[in-house]
């Protein structure tokens, strides 16, 4: 997004702050610059110089419509479900680094096993760019809830590992390329 588009909100709307999570508000008539909008999310930068974050489910707010960017396959299998599992983690975006979760080098493994009746409990290894990162639970829970959404699967674990530490070799060549690190 080359060119920053200012937005005067259209109602009230709950906004997580970044980079340390904290749960806000912002006010209907009150100005913000979109910075990013990738995923199911928008950040967006307050006039007081501070990044929040937007639910897609507030995009109203901002006069954008919600977006899935996910493209499911039908089928009802472990490596269906697993399939599924990636491409709704491909659109889970950091705040604050326009590159997706998969790509940035956070997921370590995805494990799908049989539960009954055609439904699966995944298992998810994350880790974080940094231990203690403020945005961490957020990106969790992000990942949890769009695996949880997923028509086959029962449960699910979202475990935050921190030992391999990332670096920015765990990124994908897509992901370098696109920071302008490759």
């Amino acid at each position: 997004m080359a060119e920053k588009e200012s937005i005067t909100l259209t109602r009230d709307v709950d906004i997580i702050t970044i980079p340390d999570g904290h749960i806000g508000k912002l006010n209907a008539g009150d100005s913000v610059t979109l910075h990013q909008a990738l995923g199911d999310n928008f950040t967006v930068l307050t006039t007081y110089g501070h990044l929040v974050r937007i639910a897609g489910k507030d995009a109203d707010a901002l006069g954008k419509e919600e977006h899935h960017s996910a493209m499911l396959v039908s089928e009802n299998t472990a490596q269906a479900v697993e399939q599924n599992c990636w491409a709704v983690m491909k659109t889970v975006y950091d705040p604050e680094i326009p590159v997706n979760v998969v790509d940035l080098g956070l997921i370590y493994d995805c494990a799908v096993n049989p539960v009954a009746n055609d439904h699966y409990h995944v298992h998810v290894m994350m880790t974080l760019t940094a231990p203690g990162c403020g945005m961490g639970p957020v990106i969790q829970s992000d990942v949890e809830k769009g695996i949880k959404a997923l028509e086959s699967v029962a449960s699910v674990n979202v475990e935050i590992v921190l030992d391999p530490p990332w670096s920015r070799e765990m990124m994908s060549e897509v992901a370098q390329v696109q920071l302008g690190l490759f």
